[in-house]
């Protein structure tokens, strides 16, 4: 399995050029009393202060976040204000204002039982890789089908032989079926659920956090706990303060 960011919900430069103090040679920094705020914390105070504040959404950040990015947190718990109303946002079960941080993934080699789990999560977007169109024989451009074998097949020969086996006599049998005029529509019936499948994924934080709070669990399946730490670890990269909310039930 790999993942990797592709892209992540940033502000845009219009509001860059309008929140924060100017531009050198076209590249938009940040000179404020803030200090270094990450993107995602500037929407996320935008969308949470909109709530509550006669202010502008557009304004929000520039008229209200020296108060919270510029102050020790009133809760004790550490941090700034800022994070001080993440974590009453959070606690308060208003997550709705963390839907505007999107975060687009590649998602690659992993299994078709991993996908049926995963599009259990309504509110991810998936892009998923065809079986249809994407040709899968022994001598076609994908090689055949690979798959996906769990440790506990593989840490005893006598039964990774027989999986092993397994995959090869159901390669066969596709190869035969596609060989015999059977469309590809058709022939994909007898892949099994190890077969590897690409997708691209977005989700916004909210649901992020609400799938590693099911996924990172140790009672979820492995393939797909491993896939919930991976997504974690990208996100955390690009916004080190959400790291705080992910959290298994």
């Amino acid at each position: 399995m790999q993942i990797k960011l592709i892209g992540h919900t940033q502000l845009s430069c219009e509001f860059y050029d309008e929140v924060f103090l100017g531009t050198t040679d076209g590249i938009y920094y940040r000179s404020t009393n803030e200090g270094d705020i990450s993107d995602g914390q500037a929407i996320a105070l935008s969308a949470i202060r909109t709530c509550y504040s006669h202010n502008k959404p557009s304004e929000i950040v520039k008229l209200e976040g020296e108060k919270y990015f510029s102050t020790d947190a009133k809760d004790g718990e550490g941090g700034t204000d800022a994070d001080r109303l993440l974590r009453h946002i959070v606690k308060s079960g208003h997550t709705s204002t963390l839907e505007h941080i999107n975060f687009t993934f590649a998602i690659e080699g992993v299994s078709r039982s991993l996908l049926a789990q995963i599009t259990r999560h309504r509110h991810f977007s998936f892009s998923v890789q065809s079986q249809r169109y994407v040709k899968l024989e022994s001598d076609s451009k994908s090689g055949g089908f690979e798959y996906v074998t769990p440790e506990s097949i593989s840490k005893n020969p006598k039964t990774h032989a027989a999986y092993d086996f397994a995959m090869t006599e159901i390669q066969r049998i596709y190869n035969e079926l596609r060989a015999n005029g059977v469309v590809a529509e058709d022939a994909r019936y007898v892949l099994p659920n190890a077969a590897t499948c690409n997708l691209v994924l977005t989700g916004n934080l909210r649901s992020i956090l609400e799938f590693y709070s099911k996924r990172g669990a140790k009672q979820a399946q492995w393939e797909i706990r491993e896939l919930a730490e991976l997504m974690k670890s990208a996100v955390i990269e690009v916004e080190p303060w959400t790291e705080a909310f992910f959290k298994v039930k």
